[in-house]
């Protein structure tokens, strides 16, 4: 790794150990005291980032990543490089100030990341992200027999669409919690208030309940600051982020479906939103700022049937068929029967959802892993189903509460068509 990377950690447990301590401690022990326990602690991190840093280290075996760490207990992880779903180059703020990067990788059924990287220049991060694209993309027989032989320079590249900052913002403006932002603080405020304590507990508990209702939306905007798109080739880039930089690169070929949304007060607007799901990322990341699944944060109609256009050659986002469930499903769906839908594309697989938030989902038949019909009690008693298309990332996609011989008839065809596209690939 850099040799400043014990440093940048270092300052980070300095956070931590800041954070940890208090200010209830400083007044209890004195600034002096208080100065010297931060001394100790940051100092003991920073001896231990540096004993980590000069065991830690990485080779391309090759088509294998092999990653080695630790003093006592040595590991080596190797990661197969033909499982590789996406490559990130990711810049916290720190990073940022010293000139380094850390690289990510997501691979298939790894449930989260795998191996990061960190730190690397960003010179070496990006040569390093390309190289092992390259060899994930390549037949064994054309892997260079040199591990150090250099990768070819990649393509400039064609910029696909850039979000304007200023849609970003009023975006999530138009969002729930930004309606009801001002009601939160007003309720936290009088909370506070009424109480009549302004000690450390008191003030810290309502700064820590006004930053909940703050967090959020400002969240966002942060990481999808300067959102730009590009295709390379076979592969899409996306860069995003304020205080912390997102560099990935994913192969079209490794998406496994797309995502549409168009929230209820978006569409005044006419804007709509599109997500991504690689394997490895939907199930394996809770919080969903790990999740490097963004493919338009924000964006008119045109721009997203360029954008799905691009990803899904062939699919035009206006034109792709979706049929409501039989009229009997209004026992089970009073209010959203015409709301959800289903229907078969040249390309992919359309399943339709959401009354207020309309959701649309795009499967390529051969990304589909399987197929089920499931029926419950209710269902039964109707004679309805619902298809299920699984795929890879876990997520997939279902068409609900169809008529029973309609459920068949579309799972088997689902079948044909996943058999027929993986067959031509």
């Amino acid at each position: 790794m850099h040799p400043l990377s014990p440093a940048v950690h270092g300052a980070k447990s300095l956070v931590v150990v800041i954070a940890g301590l208090s200010w209830s401690t400083l007044s209890r022990v004195g600034f002096g005291w208080f100065a010297a326990l931060v001394a100790v602690f940051v100092l003991g991190a920073t001896v231990l980032s540096v004993i980590s840093w000069w065991n830690t280290g990485y080779h391309v075996v090759g088509r294998e990543l092999r990653v080695h760490e630790g003093l006592l207990w040595r590991r080596t992880r190797a990661i197969p490089l033909e499982r590789l779903q996406a490559v990130e180059v990711v810049r916290p703020l720190l990073a940022q100030l010293t000139g380094l990067a850390e690289l990510r990788l997501e691979v298939v059924g790894g449930g989260k990341t795998e191996a990061p990287l960190a730190y690397l220049s960003v010179a070496e991060a990006t040569a390093l992200r390309q190289r092992l694209l390259a060899v994930a993309g390549r037949a064994p027989a054309s892997v260079p027999a040199d591990p150090a032989t250099p990768p070819a320079p990649a393509p400039a590249g064609r910029r696909l669409h850039a979000v304007r900052n200023q849609d970003l913002l009023v975006s999530q403006l138009l969002t729930p919690q930004a309606f009801l932002l001002p009601f939160g603080l007003a309720f936290v405020v009088a909370q506070f208030l009424s109480e009549g304590s302004w000690s450390f507990i008191a003030v810290a508990s309502t700064l820590t309940a006004m930053a909940g209702v703050l967090l959020q939306p400002i969240r966002r905007v942060l990481d999808d600051w300067s959102f730009r798109l590009d295709r390379d080739d076979g592969t899409l880039r996306v860069h995003n982020g304020l205080l912390e930089t997102r560099m990935q690169t994913v192969p079209l070929h490794r998406v496994q479906t797309v995502g549409v949304t168009w929230p209820l007060l978006w569409r005044v607007k006419g804007w709509l939103r599109l997500r991504l799901e690689v394997a490895g990322y939907s199930a394996g990341e809770p919080d969903d700022r790990n999740r490097p699944d963004r493919l338009l944060p924000v964006g008119d109609t045109g721009t997203g049937e360029l954008v799905v256009a691009e990803v899904l050659p062939g699919v035009r986002l206006g034109a792709l068929p979706a049929t409501p469930p039989p009229p009997r499903a209004r026992w089970l769906r009073p209010l959203s029967r015409s709301a959800v839908g289903a229907g078969l594309d040249d390309e992919v697989f359309v399943a339709r959802s959401g009354l207020l938030t309309r959701r649309l989902t795009l499967v390529p038949y051969a990304r589909i892993q399987s197929v089920r019909v499931t029926q419950g009690p209710a269902q039964r008693r109707l004679r309805l189903a619902t298809v299920h298309a699984d795929t890879a990332g876990g997520a997939g996609a279902a068409a609900v509460d169809r008529d029973l011989t309609d459920a068949w008839e579309l799972a088997a065809e689902l079948t044909a068509r996943a058999r027929h596209a993986r067959r031509g690939a």
